[in-house]
């Protein structure tokens, strides 16, 4: 039997962030796809392969799970640079969208190639199994799409070919899934709070408190309610709003008023995010100041993540604490931390560290299922030893 390794990946609305094997690859790879042709040209293509691969990514998909079946893709930084990329919509599920599979593939492609798990034949074409730990927001759960979700990839090849990709070029993987765990995205915050890399309990006294979660994403917000270690379904919450629309709105402010084409909403997170020249742009080669457009649309948007919090908080009102998680809650840390301190001084948590705030899904679902594999795998070693000792 082909040995299966480790997939942990969570397609955020912003970037598709990914832990392989044993950690010993991860990638961040922002959630921008564009149509393209086979053949792409390529300015010194002769240097095509000095360049990172990340930075490059051109591929052909073809997998029954997806509409547009053998269509030709620029993905993550490369598709940022065209005029026909596409990010997810807001309103869109992402269990039901094209994009989310070709970002999920793609990242797992890479890494197969990267991988010594698997070896390419003399067709350079490598075979591929994974065990997929993934997940999608509660609203869809609660929804039953994860359910389809998961038929779509179990049972399947889905294969991935580099067309002009640095290093790459030529390669086929042939990606098939042993087994795919799709988790609520709420609960595999609390996993990532209550447990370390190596599965062990940290944070005890988190265990056996009520305490709410709000997950703000680019699309949607989700705010779990964690009662007695488990999500409580009827009390979690998912709603249609994320940052998606807000970057966009400044993105066109900025357009219209300074001129400035931005390439994609990643472009406006770094502007507000950076450490250096935080909500500065450049304007015909001068430094700008745009932070009365962020200010003034990002305060609307915490406004409203706020009366959310509230609200499920007066619903829930034994609560302790609420964690903000996400990549928008690094957005509107500021924001959402002024407005409680003027309101109403509810007990809330933000992780300094942008860093683990983003990639907190990734390193939840990693967590999750390794201890599925664990599980499984110690099962299978002792129904095998109780089956020799019968002979």
């Amino acid at each position: 039997m082909t040995k299966s390794r480790i997939a942990a990946v969570d397609v955020g609305n912003d970037a598709l962030k990914a832990n392989f094997g044993k950690m010993e690859n991860e990638y961040y790879i922002p959630n921008v796809i564009a149509r393209d042709m086979e053949d792409r040209p390529v300015i010194g293509i002769e240097d095509l392969d000095e360049k990172d691969p990340i930075d490059n990514l051109h591929i052909k998909v073809h997998s029954p799970a997806l509409e547009e079946n053998n269509a030709v893709y620029r993905v993550g930084n490369l598709a940022t640079k065209t005029n026909n990329s596409t990010e997810l919509d807001p309103g869109s599920s992402k269990s039901e969208e094209d994009q989310t599979l070709v970002m999920l593939f793609a990242s797992i492609a890479l890494d197969a190639v990267n991988s010594k798990a698997f070896k390419a034949s003399k067709n350079d074409v490598i075979d591929a199994n994974y065990t997929l730990g993934t997940g999608l927001p509660l609203r869809e759960v609660k929804e039953g799409k994860d359910v389809g979700y998961r038929s779509q990839l179990l049972g399947s090849v889905h294969q991935v070919e580099f067309l002009v990709t640095p290093q790459h070029q030529g390669k086929k993987v042939n990606i098939k899934f042993d087994e795919v765990k799709v988790y609520p995205e709420g609960f595999a915050a609390y996993v990532n709070l209550i447990m370390d890399n190596n599965l062990n309990i940290i944070n005890k006294e988190l265990i056996d408190k009520q305490i709410l979660i709000q997950d703000i994403g680019g699309l949607s917000t989700d705010i779990a309610v964690i009662r007695n270690r488990n999500v409580d379904d009827d009390k979690a919450q998912g709603f249609h709003l994320g940052v998606a629309e807000s970057l966009e709105e400044i993105r066109e402010e900025i357009r219209t008023r300074h001129g400035v084409e931005l390439d994609s909403r990643r472009d406006v997170v770094d502007i507000i995010t950076r450490k250096n020249d935080r909500h500065h742009i450049m304007v015909k080669g001068s430094r700008t100041n745009v932070h009365d457009i962020t200010d003034r649309i990002l305060l609307e948007l915490a406004k409203k993540e706020y009366r959310y919090l509230r609200n499920v908080w007066q619903r829930n009102s034994q609560s302790e604490i609420c964690y903000f998680v996400g990549g928008g809650s690094a957005v509107l840390k500021d924001y959402l931390k002024a407005l409680n301190n003027k309101l109403d001084g509810f007990n809330i948590e933000f992780f300094e560290d942008e860093n683990e705030s983003i990639w907190m899904m990734a390193n939840a679902y990693y967590k999750l299922v390794t201890d599925f594999v664990n599980k499984t795998t110690a099962k299978e070693t002792k129904e095998q030893a109780a089956a020799t000792k019968e002979k």
